[in-house]
């Protein structure tokens, strides 16, 4: 890749970047919570829908956290911010490294 040609792809991922305020690491995931008994859904083998959102730690610590179903979208939003901007972080890493390289 030529110097320039770099220049050029690098600027046009970072102007793409997401909003780095609207970044959430981790993963969505929906579970049922029943209860033992009082709850008349519950005893009809219904249950209640939550959405929990998980946060893998270092030392194998994990984090949960019920997020309202109001918040959802938002949350959705934010985890596909923190993954595309991984991505282009990725791939402006990749250009800088051409950027490094003797033009072929």
């Amino acid at each position: 890749m030529k110097h320039g040609e770099a220049v050029r792809r690098r600027q046009k991922l970072v102007s793409a970047l997401p909003p780095a305020a609207e970044i959430l690491r981790g993963s969505l995931l929906k579970r049922t919570i029943r209860h033992k008994r009082g709850c008349p859904k519950c005893e009809r083998g219904g249950g209640h829908l939550v959405w929990v959102l998980t946060i893998g730690y270092a030392g194998g610590v994990t984090k949960q956290y019920c997020i309202r179903p109001e918040m959802k979208p938002q949350v959705e939003r934010w985890l596909n911010n923190y993954r595309e901007l991984k991505a282009k972080l990725e791939a402006i890493c990749e250009t800088n490294h051409a950027l490094l390289r003797p033009e072929e």
